[in-house]
């Protein structure tokens, strides 16, 4: 077992390198598919999202490079319409992109009940429902989702309930190869949808207006394979701008887009911290001292639901009372019972956590999802004491190198392997 020990009360100062977004990284991995041949990504995060994405695709028969540590090269002309690992496919939410994959470049899918982070219901209708409009038989029987088009598939008018980013992905991939026109209205906006598109596009797809509500997708006979570069995480820049916030300093977040963290600068700054945009890089400059707000997560782009734990640390903490409402997921508030632990003042009703201020304290704690455990890290760090966070895995689903990074920052964070203890934290 692995656990994160923190000593808290440092302030932050320095550099620090965003890496490939993995939210866009895992979409493109799986398009590949599509491609039916060799794709160069650049600027892919090291996480274990990634190397188990990259782990099923090797399972269906594609070759997979590592060219160096954030290049890999994807060869899928090989890859066969075979039913992935269920082992596999339950440990991670975005093997669902399989099924628009290989619906899209076999006319056949069939993928088991994919895994992912207990954050809430993420019913896969909305998928099924898009594959329908398309032409497909789709049937869940027994965890097992299949989606079948004898026919082929044919262009059509997707209308989604909700901007659901799962549901977009999969909506654009089954439509590359259909026959005619799709259109999908009501289509999330968030940049990891404009890189698929844009990565697809660089395939010889042809597909307008991703960044916007509605998408069309022109059917073409195949695809080619390509080099390509994802995004920056807008996700891991916003956590370390949280961390920046609430220990204090000042911290330069290189490697952005600033554009995609609008809504993050914009409640930062309602709470009283300094957020400068520049160029390619944010500089958060921050007191220590925190005002309180009220936060509402939405889709992007709204404030995103993937940020709320982590601004739930700062609510914490700011003097005065606030509120965060997630009408994204309902199962977003598992870190309250490990914030109290902590000190904190904080009471779950419905779907709002509400928070008045105080000072945190060190306290053993278990990450219970992904965010909610980088959230406990940056808890860690603003808290008086030796703060010990179990589970780490979670939180290595979707942060590069994290701990390396915030010790550059004067973080004092290391990584202790039990039953023999390799590492502690310094005293003071």
């Amino acid at each position: 077992m692995r656990k994160i020990l923190i000593n808290g009360g440092n302030f932050l100062y320095g550099n620090v390198e965003i890496s490939g977004m993995k939210n866009a990284a895992l979409p493109v991995i799986y398009a590949t598919i599509l491609a039916n041949d060799v794709c160069i990504l650049e600027n892919i995060p090291t996480v274990s999202d990634v190397t188990l994405s990259l782990e099923i695709l090797t399972d269906m028969g594609a070759k997979v490079r590592r060219i160096n540590s954030t290049s890999v090269e994807i060869d899928t002309s090989c890859l066969a319409p075979v039913t992935p690992s269920a082992d596999l496919v339950s440990r991670i939410r975005a093997s669902t992109y399989l099924l628009g994959a290989c619906l899209g470049r076999f006319g056949k899918a069939a993928v088991p009940y994919p895994g992912g982070c207990d954050i809430g219901p993420r019913p896969l209708n909305f998928h099924m429902e898009a594959f329908k409009k398309l032409g497909a038989d789709v049937s869940n029987d027994n965890g097992m989702f299949t989606a079948d088009a004898p026919d082929g598939l044919r262009g059509s008018m997707i209308s989604l309930e909700i901007p659901s980013v799962g549901a977009t992905v999969n909506s654009i991939l089954a439509a590359v190869f259909a026959s005619g026109t799709t259109i999908i209205h009501n289509a999330a906006r968030e940049p990891h949808i404009i890189d698929l598109a844009g990565f697809l596009n660089n395939c010889g797809a042809d597909i307008r207006g991703a960044g916007t509500n509605v998408i069309k997708v022109v059917g073409v006979k195949s695809l080619h394979g390509t080099s390509y570069k994802i995004l920056p995480d807008m996700i891991e820049a916003g956590t370390y701008m949280v961390a920046a916030a609430a220990c204090g300093g000042m911290v330069n977040i290189c490697s952005v887009v600033p554009k995609h963290l609008e809504a993050i600068s914009a409640r930062l700054i309602d709470m009283g911290v300094g957020v400068e945009a520049g160029g390619d890089r944010i500089t958060v400059t921050s007191n220590g001292f925190l005002k309180a707000t009220d936060i509402k997560t939405g889709f992007y782009p709204g404030f995103p639901t993937d940020m709320h734990p982590q601004f739930a640390v700062l609510l914490a903490m700011a003097k005065g009372v606030s509120t965060i409402t997630d009408s994204v997921f309902d199962n977003r508030f598992k870190y309250a019972d490990q914030l109290e632990k902590m000190n904190a003042n904080v009471k779950v009703s419905g779907n709002t956590a509400i928070f008045v201020g105080c000072d945190l304290k060190a306290a053993p704690v278990v990450a219970p999802d992904l965010r909610a455990g980088a959230a406990l890290v940056i808890a860690g760090l603003a808290a008086d004491g030796v703060t010990e966070i179990s589970n780490v895995e979670l939180i290595e689903r979707g942060y590069v190198n994290i701990i390396n990074k915030l010790r550059a920052l004067g973080a004092d964070i290391v990584m202790r392997v039990e039953p023999d203890a390799v590492a502690t934290p310094s005293v003071g």
